[in-house]
């Protein structure tokens, strides 16, 4: 019984922290996002890659 009061505890504040994020948090504009690729610092690869095309 405890576990089951302990895992909706945690159920519900992950939600609640889900709703509030939400509503608090400036809606993302995806055209300004870099791609999921080029995550990093933003610098093109160089070097001895042999996929390279540079």
């Amino acid at each position: 019984m405890h576990f089951r009061f302990l895992a909706a505890a945690f159920w519900i504040a992950l939600v609640g922290f889900f709703a509030w994020d939400w509503t608090h948090s400036a809606p993302v504009n995806v055209r300004t996002e870099p791609p999921l690729i080029a995550a990093g610092s933003g610098v093109a690869p160089s070097g001895g890659h042999c996929a390279s095309t540079f």
